[in-house]
């Protein structure tokens, strides 16, 4: 297909198609639903099913599904034939108003965090009419959120969408004090740049690791690796090239807007940007994208990898969420203008987020947490464990006259002269950007840097907006009753930006300097994920999210548990591969290799005292020690995961043994592994080499 305008979103049941299949009330109805977040009506509900069966019947389909984001991790889905019999012992195809409102999935299975029993089988699937149905493998897929039968929300979904409409709610109040009285919603957007790994099906076959786990557990590093930087933007190879423009395809049918490819810094690391969506379609799309990206990756004989690091050595892969607010009216709240000094309702916007990524850095933190990402965070691939925000020198420099009483006249964009008369002379941006920071304001949006690639992006944008929505509704108060309004304004931004200067920092956040700076204004550095969980409860949390009306006290401490038994869970099969690719395959390849080269040296010595069996038997002492000491330390480590059990019932204690005993046990295997296999023949070595996976394709 080469005219995209004429494909693109043929599989969603868009706004084009609401607009020819359904009654003009009926339509009208709905957009005040998906627009205004109006209650749906069932009269509306039976039309709209009825509309989206006939066309995907028309497209191929036989089946539906509630496609939902449980606590797993990835997305869920149960099938249901669109089939009904008739009176005449023949089938009609059917599907009601209610059929698509609810779904009954098994909820017994999916994680709960101990908010309800095993044997409660009973969970809900609720459509959300805010995120368009598409079709995949002749199935139409109904976005929905999911719930327990007593309630709880066991999604997320769910907080996302409260937190958009809690946002919208109070930054509305804020904007008609300013006079914008037009302004009936608020809706923040996302575009997350999503980084990822191709390697060739054979090699992946070929490691457990990766099977079992999504990294590898042990592989000595290629002699050549990122440090030439030549795979950065570089030429895509044909066969990459070719999964691409596939990709690009398919996400283009199912209405996904992807914009920009290219290659990575990592040798076989790639990267896929979109173009901005409200943040519940963002997330869609994005859990979306990923799954697209590894079936399309299959017909081309690759693999996706979405591992925040599935190799050591080397940059791993990461999420950008570039986050902004915008109106009703298409006004982007985040925009500073051409005079930012004089724009006062972009100040107290700023000054919200702020306020909030200060008070809430703890929980920025955690909301990046995992197995994998731990590995990335802090890394010259990503940035530190500690949350702070980068303005640029424009804003930054504005905030400090601010907070000194100076005034200050923005330098706006300047010309940038190339010195070439063919070449266009071009406006410079107001600052560079600064790559180190986790949190970075780039122009009229918010740069949060710190996601792993896997994550699903509604997590931490349920928690940007709960937080800055928190933020506006104090604001609020503060300035509903003010005689002079603009002072008001003023005195506001004024103390905010003077109480919470200090989670702003515009240096370079890789620097050992900014960790004690750092610790000097009180930031806080959780370099792991049972360090940072361990906060998730704080009461300052807790009070956020049930005061918002996001999620219930007793969720909070289910998604708490969720987390940390994930964690475990994660680490635990780590460990029992490692032991399992060290016991069957290592230790016997090396021991058979150090055989051969035993027969060698004596081979060698009873052909004739003159020959020197010098380079077999240095070998075979080194590699006799390196396997003596690999062999004791998988032991080790197999008692090591076998002590975990004395912490059953305690979630956070165990994760913290995990980490702390059981990963640094792991990696000092992976180190005398690594070791030996730079020293056994390639003949010998039962796995493929980092240089065979990261360079094959």
């Amino acid at each position: 297909m080469t005219n995209v305008p004429d494909y693109f979103g043929c599989m969603v049941f868009n706004d084009q198609k609401m607009k020819a299949r359904l009654p003009h009330v009926t339509y009208k109805a709905l957009k005040k639903t998906i627009q205004n977040g109006e209650p749906l009506d069932l009269s509306v509900a039976n039309a709209v099913a009825n509309a989206m069966k006939d066309w995907a019947v028309e497209m191929g389909c036989t089946h539906y599904t509630h496609w939902f984001q449980p606590m797993t991790g990835v997305t869920a889905e149960k099938h249901d034939s669109f089939i009904t019999p008739d009176s005449d012992g023949q089938v009609i195809m059917e599907f009601s108003g209610k059929e698509l409102i609810k779904g009954e999935p098994d909820a017994s299975s999916f994680p709960s965090g101990g908010i309800r029993a095993t044997f409660e089988a009973r969970g809900y699937t609720t459509w959300d009419p805010t995120s368009p149905a598409f079709i995949r493998d002749k199935t139409l897929y109904i976005p929905t959120a999911f719930c327990s039968y007593t309630g709880e929300v066991l999604d997320k979904k769910t907080p996302l969408l409260r937190s958009m409409e809690r946002l919208s709610s109070v930054a509305v109040k804020v904007l008609h004090l300013f006079g914008k009285e037009d302004v009936t919603r608020v809706t923040t957007t996302v575009g997350p740049e999503q980084e990822y790994f191709l390697i060739d099906k054979k090699m992946y076959d070929a490691r457990p690791d990766l099977i079992f786990t999504g990294r590898t557990l042990f592989g000595a590093p290629a002699p050549k690796g990122q440090e030439l930087e030549d795979h950065y933007f570089g030429s895509i190879k044909t066969r990459v090239a070719a999964f691409m423009n596939d990709l690009d395809e398919e996400l283009w049918k199912l209405g996904v807007l992807a914009k920009t490819k290219h290659n990575e810094v990592a040798p076989s690391q790639h990267e896929l940007a979109p173009i901005f969506s409200t943040s519940n379609i963002a997330t869609d799309h994005n859990e979306l994208t990923m799954e697209v990206m590894k079936k399309t990756a299959e017909k081309h004989g690759l693999v996706c990898l979405l591992h925040e690091k599935p190799f050591a050595g080397v940059n791993g892969s990461g999420k950008h969420n570039n986050w902004s607010i915008g109106t009703n009216t298409g006004e982007n709240l985040l925009d500073p203008g051409k005079n930012p000094e004089d724009n006062l309702q972009f100040q107290l916007f700023l000054a919200a987020v702020v306020k909030a990524v200060h008070e809430y850095q703890d929980l920025l933190r955690i909301t990046v947490a995992s197995a994998g990402n731990d590995h990335r965070l802090g890394a010259n691939e990503a940035p530190p464990a500690i949350i702070s925000m980068y303005l640029g020198d424009d804003l930054g420099a504005l905030v400090d006259a601010i907070i000194d009483g100076r005034e200050y006249k923005s330098v706006g964009k300047s010309d940038m002269l190339t010195g070439v008369d063919v070449l266009p002379d071009f406006k410079k941006d107001t600052s560079d950007r600064n790559r180190t920071s986790p949190f970075a304001f780039t122009g009229n949006k918010f740069e949060f840097r710190a996601l792993g690639s896997s994550l699903n992006i509604g997590c931490p944008n349920y928690m940007l907006n709960t937080m800055v929505a928190e933020e506006l509704g104090q604001f609020y108060d503060v300035l509903k009753d003010a005689e002079d309004f603009e002072k008001a304004v003023k005195d506001l931004v004024r103390k905010v930006f003077t109480d919470h200067k200090a989670i702003i920092f515009n240096g370079d956040n890789y620097s050992a300097e900014w960790v004690e700076e750092a610790a000097r204004r009180g930031l806080c550095n959780f370099r792991s994920l049972p360090e940072a969980m361990a906060h998730y409860i704080d009461q300052k949390n807790i009070d956020l999210f049930v005061k918002n009306g996001i999620v219930s006290e007793a969720e909070i401490h289910a998604r708490y548990e969720i987390e940390l038994e994930h964690y475990v869970k994660q680490l635990h099969i780590e460990a029992l591969t490692m032991i399992d690719m060290a016991q069957k395959n290592i230790a016997p390849a090396v021991s058979g290799f150090v055989g051969k080269l035993t027969q060698t040296a004596l081979a060698k010595k009873s052909l004739s005292s003159s020959v020197s069996g010098y380079a077999e038997t240095s070998l075979v002492e080194e590699l006799s020690e390196l396997l003596e000491q690999f062999v004791k330390k998988t032991a080790e480590l197999e008692s090591a995961v076998n002590g975990a059990k004395k912490y059953d019932g305690d979630n956070l204690a165990q994760a913290t043994y995990y980490r702390e005993v059981v990963f640094a046990l792991m990696g000092e295997l992976r180190a005398l592994g690594d070791a030996m296999e730079r020293k056994t023949s390639a003949q010998y070595w039962p796995y493929p080499s980092y240089g065979e996976i990261l360079f094959g394709v």
